[in-house]
C-alpha cells in the first residue's frame, strides 16, 4: 500500500528537550510534536479520538497525557511519540526526558489536589514492629513477583488460620517492594470474618475508586460497572493492591485489576481455591510460627527477662499456640508486670486455659487465642474492661474517643485513656487519623463478653447513647456548613454525650467525610435494631451533604430511612427518604428509577397532606424533565410546585422553583424572562436568610445577564455570589461562579483575565470531582484559547470537554463543545471537520429547543459561503 509523502523529516526544526523538567514541560513538547506531525502529513492534527482509536486507550487517557496532568507509562509514552512522528533519535531523547520528569516527580513533595495533579495513593498500614521469621513465605512472594513478565495480573493468596499473622506478612512484604510500584499501593480491609460486618464488593470498590480520585457521581452504583471503572483506572499503571481479610472468592474477584502491570496480595482464612484455579493466583500457605521464631518474637518483645527464663519463654510460646497475635498480647501482659517472673505468668495462663476448658476444641489454635484474650482482659482495670466489651457493639470499622465516650457514658478524656490502655495491651490497633480499630477475633470476643456481662438494657442504653451522639454531631456539622433545611428536618434533642465538638465549617466537613462509613453503618443498625427514628433523622439531616456527591452512601442511608419510616407508619419520613432516593438516582442519570421514587414520594406526601414535601418533589421532577431536554413538562411541574410553595408561604422553596424556571427559560433562549426569575429567587432567598440559595440565584442571574450583554452587571452579581460561596466554603458554588466570571471577561475582551478564572474553577472541579462543571470550564478555556489565537489548544480543551460531557450524558455542554470545535477547526483551515462539528452542535441545540441553534446555523451558512 502506497503512503502519501510527508516530506523529509530533516527539514523540520529539531525538538528541543533539554529544558524539560516537569510534566507541563513534557506536555508542551508532545503538543509541538503533534503540530509538527500535522504539517508533515499536510493534514490536521491527530485528534484525541483518533489517537485513542489507534492505541486502544481511552480518549480521557490521551487528554491526560497531552495536557500534562498524567505522566504516560514508559510503554505508552514510546507508542505515543512514535505515532506523533518522532524519529528514532528523537524517541531516545524523549525517553530520556520522560525519565527525567519521572525522577523529578518521584523526588518532589506531593502536590495538593488543587494543582490538578493526581496524587499517588500510599495506603499501606505501618510496617509491623518486630516482624520475625517467615523467610520462606517472603522468598515465595518475592519469587512470584520476580517471575517471567506476566500476561495477566499477578495474584498472591496468603491463607492461614485466624491470628497466624497473614496481615502482618502481607503488609511487611508490601513495604519491602513498595518502591517497585511507583503509581502507588492500595489497601482495603474486607472484614470478611468480622461478626456480621463483612464488606460487600460494592463498598470495597467505592473505597478503592475514591483512592484513585474517582468520587461522587463518577462512581457507578452496580458492582459490575464499578468493577469495570476500577479496572479502567488501573489500566497501564503499576500498582500494588492488598486485599486483607477476605472471606470468599466472590468478595475478591470484582476487586482484581485487569492489567498485568499490577500485583495483588489477598489474605484469607479460606484457601480461595477458586481464585487459584480460575484466576491464576499463587497460594502462600501460612502455618504457626516455628518454635524458634515464636521464642525470638517473645524475647524481642519481653526484653532481657527472657534470657533468664528460656524454658518459661518456650512454654509461653506453646501456650499461645505460636500464633503472633496471641504472642503479642501475652508479651504485653509480661511487660505490664515486671515484678512477676515469666514462669509465674506462664503458670497463670495455663491455669486460665484449664479453668475455661478451652483446650477441648480439638486442638484448634483459636482456642489458645481466646484464652490469651481472656487472660489479658481479666487483668484490665474494670472500667477499661467494660470499654473493651462495649466497643464490640460499635457498628463501624473504627472509632475515636468521642464515640467511645458515648458508648461508655464517660468523658472523652477518660475514653481516650481507656483506648490507649487497650492499644498498649494489643486489644486495639491504631489506624490513620488518630483512630482505633479492632481485629475481627477481638471484636467477636468483645461481643461475646458484652452479651454475657452486660444486660440487654445496658447494651441498648450504650447503643442509644452512641446513636444520639452521632445524630447530635451530624446536626451541628450540617448547621455549620449551612446544609440544614429547617422545613423537613426532624427535632433532634441535644444528647448527653454530644460527640466531637466542631467549631468551624472545615472541621465539620472533615468530620462528616471521615465518619460517613460509620454513619451509614449507624443508619443500618438503628433502622433494623429498634431505633427507626434515628435512621429517619439521619436521612433528613444528611440530605444536602449526601446530595453533594456521596451517592453510594446516600442510597444506603435513604434506603434504610425509608424502611424504618415504613415500619412505623411515618409518612413524612417515607416521603423524605423517597425524595432522597429519587434525587440520588437523578444525579446518577438513572432517570427511570428516579421517576419511580419521586412519584411514590409524591403519592405518600399527598396522602399525608404535606404540601411542603409535595412542592419539593414536584420541583425535582421539573428539574429531571429539564435535564432530559423536555422543557414543557418541566415548566408544568415547576408551576405546580410554585403554587404549593406560595400557598404555604415557603420562601425557600419559591426561590428554588424560580431558579429552576429561570434555567428552563435560559435553555430556550428566553434570557430576559430567566433574569427576572433569578432576580426574584435571589430576593426571596435573601429574605429567608438562605445565603446558599441567594448565592446560587445570583450566579444564575449573572449567567443570564451575560447573554443579554449586561456584562458589568453580570460581573457584579457573580462577584457577590463568589464572595458568599467562599465564606460558606462551598466549592461547587465557587467553581460555577468562577466559570461564569471567566465567560464574562471573555465577552469583555479580556481573555487572559478569563483564563485566570477558568483555571481556578478547573482546580476546584478536580478537587470535588464535578465533571459537568468541569466540561463547561474546559469549553471556556477553549474559547479563551481561540480568542488569543491558539486554535490548536482550543481543539484540545473542547475535545476534552466533549469526552466528559458525552460520558455523563450532559447534552448542553456537548453541543457547546461541538460549537467550539467547529470554530477552532475553521480557524485551522480544516473546513470539513468544522462543518461536521457545527452540524452536530446544531442537532444538539435543536433537540434542546435552544435559541443557540440559530447562531450555529448562521456559522454553518458562513462556512458554505467560504466553500463557494
Amino acid at each position: 500500500m502506497a503512503h502519501r509523502s510527508t516530506g523529509p523529516v530533516f527539514d523540520q526544526p529539531p525538538l528541543d528537550v533539554s529544558g524539560v523538567r516537569t510534566l507541563p514541560d513534557l506536555a508542551t513538547v508532545l503538543r509541538a510534536l503533534r503540530r509538527r506531525h500535522a504539517r508533515q502529513r499536510r493534514d490536521g492534527e491527530l485528534t484525541y479520538r483518533e489517537l485513542a482509536a489507534r492505541t486502544g486507550w481511552s480518549t480521557a487517557a490521551v487528554a491526560e497525557y497531552l495536557t500534562g496532568r498524567t505522566l504516560p507509562p514508559t510503554d505508552r509514552f514510546d507508542v505515543l511519540v512514535g505515532l506523533l512522528g518522532a524519529t528514532p533519535v528523537e524517541q531516545g531523547m524523549l525517553a530520556t526526558a520522560r525519565d527525567r520528569v519521572a525522577e523529578q516527580h518521584r523526588r518532589a513533595p506531593r502536590r495538593t489536589a488543587r494543582t490538578g495533579h493526581r496524587s499517588v495513593p500510599r495506603q499501606l498500614p505501618a510496617d509491623v514492629f518486630a516482624f520475625m521469621g517467615r523467610d520462606e513465605q517472603l522468598a515465595h512472594l518475592d519469587a512470584i513477583l520476580a517471575g517471567p513478565a506476566p500476561n495477566a495480573v499477578v495474584i498472591s493468596a496468603v491463607s492461614g488460620t485466624a491470628g497466624v499473622g497473614k496481615t502482618a506478612l502481607a503488609v511487611h512484604w508490601a513495604h519491602r517492594v513498595a518502591d517497585r510500584f511507583p503509581d502507588g499501593q492500595l489497601y482495603v480491609n474486607l472484614r470478611g470474618y468480622d461478626p456480621e460486618q463483612p464488606m460487600p464488593p460494592t463498598d470495597a470498590l467505592a473505597r478503592l475508586l475514591a483512592s484513585l480520585r474517582v468520587t461522587g457521581a463518577e462512581i457507578p452504583i452496580d458492582v459490575e460497572e464499578r468493577a469495570a471503572r476500577y479496572r479502567t483506572q488501573l489500566a497501564g499503571r503499576r500498582m500494588l493492591i492488598v486485599l486483607d481479610n477476605a472471606a470468599t472468592v466472590e468478595q475478591v474477584r470484582p476487586l482484581l485489576p485487569g492489567t498485568p502491570s499490577c500485583a495483588v496480595v489477598v489474605t484469607s482464612r479460606d484457601r480461595l481455591a477458586g481464585l487459584v484455579a480460575r484466576d491464576g493466583a499463587r497460594r502462600v500457605d501460612l502455618d504457626l510460627l516455628s518454635l524458634p521464631d515464636a521464642v525470638a518474637l517473645l524475647s524481642h518483645l519481653v526484653g532481657a527477662r527472657a534470657e533468664a527464663e528460656p524454658e518459661a519463654v518456650a512454654s509461653l510460646a506453646n501456650l499461645c499456640a505460636r500464633l503472633p497475635l496471641a504472642l503479642r498480647v501475652a508479651a504485653e501482659r509480661a511487660a505490664a508486670h515486671p515484678g512477676a517472673t515469666l514462669a509465674e505468668l506462664t503458670a497463670e495462663l495455663a491455669d486460665r486455659q484449664r479453668r475455661l476448658e478451652l483446650m477441648d476444641a480439638d486442638g484448634d489454635p483459636r482456642a489458645a487465642v481466646t484464652a490469651v484474650f481472656s487472660w489479658s482482659v481479666q487483668h484490665l482495670p474494670p472500667p477499661v474492661a467494660r470499654t473493651f466489651r462495649l466497643l464490640g457493639l460499635h457498628p463501624g470499622a473504627d472509632f475515636e474517643e468521642y464515640a467511645t465516650a458515648a458508648l461508655t457514658g464517660t468523658e472523652p478524656a477518660a475514653a481516650r485513656a481507656d483506648l490507649e490502655v487497650l492499644a498498649r495491651a494489643h486489644l486495639l490497633h491504631p489506624v490513620p487519623t488518630g483512630r482505633y480499630g479492632m481485629h475481627d477475633l477481638l471484636r467477636a470476643y468483645a461481643v461475646r463478653l458484652a452479651t454475657s456481662h452486660e444486660s440487654d438494657a445496658d447494651r441498648r442504653a450504650a447503643l442509644g447513647r452512641l446513636f444520639d451522639a452521632y445524630l447530635g454531631t451530624v446536626r451541628v456539622a450540617t448547621e455549620l456548613l449551612d446544609l440544614t433545611d429547617p422545613r423537613p428536618a426532624p427535632r433532634v434533642d441535644a444528647p448527653a454525650n454530644p460527640g466531637r465538638p466542631l467549631a468551624t465549617p472545615e472541621a465539620a466537613r472533615a468530620w462528616l467525610d471521615t465518619e460517613l462509613p460509620n454513619l451509614a453503618a449507624v443508619a443500618t443498625q438503628s433502622g433494623t435494631g429498634g431505633w427507626p427514628g434515628h435512621a429517619v433523622a439521619l436521612s433528613a439531616l444528611l440530605y444536602r451533604y449526601l446530595d453533594g456527591g456521596h451517592y453510594a452512601d446516600a442510597l444506603t442511608i435513604h434506603g434504610q430511612a425509608y424502611q424504618a419510616a415504613e415500619s412505623t407508619g411515618d409518612r413524612s419520613g417515607q416521603a423524605h427518604a423517597l425524595l432522597g432516593l429519587g434525587v440520588t438516582h437523578l444525579h446518577l442519570c438513572r432517570y427511570e428509577r428516579a421517576v419511580d421514587h419521586l412519584r411514590r414520594a409524591l403519592a405518600v406526601a399527598r396522602r399525608a397532606g404535606d404540601r411542603t414535601q409535595r412542592a419539593r418533589v414536584l420541583t425535582v421532577l421539573g428539574n429531571l424533565e429539564r435535564l432530559r431536554g423536555r422543557p414543557e413538562p418541566a415548566a408544568g411541574y415547576l408551576r405546580r410546585a410554585m403554587d404549593l410553595a406560595e400557598a404555604t408561604g415557603d420562601d425557600v422553596q419559591q426561590a428554588l422553583v424560580l431558579s429552576n424556571l429561570g434555567t428552563v427559560d435560559a435553555q430556550q433562549g428566553r434570557y430576559e424572562a430567566a433574569a427576572g426569575h433569578f432576580a426574584r429567587a435571589a430576593a426571596l432567598a435573601h429574605r429567608a436568610g438562605n445565603r446558599l440559595g441567594e448565592a446560587t440565584a445570583l450566579t444564575n442571574l449573572g449567567l443570564a445577564e451575560q447573554r443579554l450583554d449586561r456584562h458589568r452587571s453580570a460581573a457584579d452579581h457573580l462577584g457577590r455570589a463568589l464572595a458568599v460561596f467562599r465564606q460558606l466554603g462551598h466549592r461547587q458554588g465557587q467553581a460555577n461562579a468562577l466559570d461564569n466570571l471567566g465567560s464574562v471577561h471573555l465577552s469583555l475582551g479580556q481573555p487572559h483575565r478569563a483564563v485566570e478564572y477558568f483555571t481556578e474553577a478547573l482546580g476546584l472541579c478536580r478537587e470535588i470531582d464535578d465533571r459537568e462543571v468541569r466540561a463547561w470550564v474546559l469549553n471556556g478555556l477553549g474559547a479563551a484559547a481561540r480568542a488569543t489565537g491558539r486554535p490548536a489548544d482550543a481543539v484540545a480543551h473542547h475535545t476534552e470537554a466533549l469526552g466528559i460531557a458525552a460520558e455523563i450524558g450532559a447534552r448542553e455542554p456537548q453541543a457547546r463543545a461541538h460549537t467550539g470545535l467547529g470554530h477552532a477547526h475553521r480557524d485551522l483551515g480544516d473546513l470539513p471537520r468544522a462543518r461536521r462539528h457545527l452540524a452536530q452542535a446544531l442537532t444538539g441545540y435543536t433537540e434542546l429547543d435552544s435559541l443557540e441553534a440559530e447562531h450555529v446555523r448562521t456559522a454553518l451558512a458562513a462556512l458554505s459561503d467560504e466553500d463557494g
